[in-house]
């Protein structure tokens, strides 16, 4: 039986409360939804009033990837964003107009595309392996970052004509970002700069739970725990947790956003927790369980370096008994990069070594609450005052 680890965690926390404060609310529904909660990320933004594309491109190992894009004026800068691990494109409208970044920056003129990375709700197609193919989901964040970057980043520039005026990703949308600007800085050179929400690169100081499968990384029975090929899709279980757990009106909202912290670190004074059913509706949005092992072997080598194999297959992919380790020293793009104190994934420790191990001096803010968690750079009630106004004020 495919083993599903993050859910299993959050659903013990969820019988643990509901054997504990079962009060006859447990099928209790909130009788005023969020009417963003069945909608996908199309029809958030023009539900939002704006126009709203999805496009299409292709991978050069054949993946179909579907952008979604809020189309600025003829001419305009164009923007990109990247959503981080399990997430997807709606991440960046789930909060609303004048609170969601993307609808930040469509209203000061740009051109916003929103990226969606292999394996998530969104980009689930191949030319020729069925997303019910185990092949389909042999990949981690190496490939993203060495794949689907660059087919989404170069579709952009030839539609545009012109370079991106900012690359903007969260969380695995950073990792990746480094792995392309690693692998192909040829890519990297078509971005005038980069903004990094909650970089994750090094993670010898992460604290999330994350940490204690990280040792099981290098062993096959990982995959016996996570299930092999796919990872945590969007699927009607969810969407019943989501809908009748995960309300806003009782106790066990604050189970699934305590499910939430567990892994990203406690900031209950900036969750909006009326979010919580429609950001349910939409993450997580799968991946595949390699990508998460990946996670896990950085966690315990302290390295940014492509997915270890084993001596004997590393020997046959990298010619070495070790896999090799991304240069970013070959990254030239300007960078600017967010931390939070609180963020159990993206430490500021580990972000000052990343800022220490570039060729090109980052800007770095720390924001300034000490609570600000890894989901707030998303969701935050007070994220626009704390984060987005600033990188607004860099961007222009």
């Amino acid at each position: 039986m495919k083993g599903q680890i993050v859910i299993f965690l959050s659903l013990c926390a969820l019988s643990s409360a509901i054997s504990s404060n079962f009060n006859g609310k447990l099928f209790h529904h909130n009788e005023n939804p969020n009417p963003d909660e069945e909608l996908n990320t199309l029809q958030m933004i023009r539900k939002a009033g704006y126009p709203a594309e999805a496009h299409v491109t292709l991978t050069e190992d054949g993946y179909l990837l579907t952008m979604h894009r809020i189309p600025g004026k003829p001419g305009s800068p164009a923007i990109f964003l990247q959503h981080g691990l399990l997430g997807s494109s709606a991440d960046w409208v789930v909060s609303g107009k004048g609170k969601s970044l993307a609808y930040l920056l469509a209203d000061r003129g740009y051109d916003v595309w929103f990226g969606n990375f292999r394996g998530n709700t969104y980009s689930r197609a191949h030319v020729s392996l069925s997303h019910k193919d185990l092949k389909f989901w042999d990949f981690s964040w190496h490939e993203s970052g060495i794949y689907d970057l660059p087919a989404m980043i170069t579709y952009i520039v030839k539609l545009k004509e012109n370079f991106l005026r900012a690359y903007i990703g969260f969380s695995m949308g950073t990792t990746c970002f480094y792995v392309m600007a690693s692998e192909r800085p040829q890519i990297a050179r078509l971005l005038q700069s980069t903004y990094s929400l909650a970089p994750v690169v090094f993670m010898n100081h992460v604290k999330s739970p994350l940490r204690y499968i990280a040792p099981l990384a290098y062993d096959k029975i990982i995959f016996s725990l996570l299930g092999e090929g796919e990872l945590l899709p969007q699927n009607k279980v969810l969407k019943f947790l989501s809908k009748y757990l995960c309300t806003f009106e009782s106790w066990e909202e604050k189970i699934c956003a305590n499910s939430l912290f567990v892994f990203t670190g406690f900031d209950k004074a900036q969750f909006n927790y009326t979010l919580l059913p429609v950001i349910l509706n939409h993450a997580p949005a799968g991946t595949s369980s390699k990508t998460v092992v990946h996670y896990g072997q950085g966690i315990e080598s302290g390295e940014f370096k492509q997915y270890d194999y084993g001596a004997k297959r590393n020997m046959e992919i990298y010619k070495s008994t070790e896999p090799p380790k991304y240069n970013i020293s070959k990254i030239t793009v300007p960078i600017t990069l967010f931390c939070g104190d609180n963020d159990w994934l993206s430490s500021p420790v580990d972000v000052m070594r990343l800022s220490n191990e570039l060729p090109r001096k980052p800007i770095i803010y720390k924001v300034p609450f000490a609570k600000f968690n890894h989901i707030d750079f998303l969701w935050a009630t007070d994220v626009v005052e704390l984060v987005y106004k600033k990188l607004l004020d860099m961007l222009s």
